[in-house]
């Protein structure tokens, strides 16, 4: 003898379950870029500045160097280079091992 409890069970269990569509699309999130940012002080010179930039930034030019050295002297800072974290870390390390006054490395 089937009671009503044990009917309504039966009939959940036979009555098929229909699990929602997955997504198959991947989201890629890009890794974020860090800015390497040189702050104005008072004891580094302008020829300092513009030679470490052109020494330890990639692809910088010394013209590039120099207007980056005056944003830096006028308005308290400049961002230098903007990339990947691991570069950022590099060239952060190496223009703040040559003196020069850095900013804490800022994600993008």
């Amino acid at each position: 003898m089937i009671t009503k409890l044990s009917a309504a069970v039966y009939a959940m269990a036979a009555t098929p379950t229909i699990a929602p569509e997955r997504s198959t699309q991947v989201t890629r999130k890009p890794y974020p870029n860090y800015k390497v940012i040189v702050l104005n002080d008072d004891f580094n010179t302008f020829q300092h500045v513009a030679e470490c930039l052109v020494k330890y930034i990639p692809g910088m030019t010394s013209d590039r160097a120099w207007e980056l050295t005056n944003q830096v002297h006028y308005e308290g800072q400049a961002i230098v280079w903007t990339g990947p974290q691991e570069p950022a870390e590099l060239y952060h390390q190496q223009l703040r091992r040559a003196g020069l006054t850095m900013a804490p490395l800022e994600a993008a």
